[in-house]
């Protein structure tokens, strides 16, 4: 196990697809609500995309770290 414990493991895999999955909603919905907008996607998308899986990821992992391990 990773540094000796089987649930940090567990914890750091919980947390890279839950990023995944967040990634992956934004890809989506963020051009889609941008072209509402009638703005340009490929102007913004990839900033908010980038802040907003890097952001969600790290809580992601703090909050299951909480919940699991302390």
């Amino acid at each position: 196990a990773l540094y000796g414990s089987a649930a940090l493991g567990v914890v750091m895999t919980a947390a890279m697809t839950l990023n995944l999955l967040l990634a992956a909603l934004m890809g989506v919905l963020i051009p889609m609500t941008l072209m509402r907008f009638d703005r340009d996607p490929a102007m913004g998308s990839s900033v908010m995309i980038t802040a907003l899986t890097d952001s969600g990821g790290f809580f992601i992992f703090l909050g299951l770290a909480t919940l699991f391990l302390i």
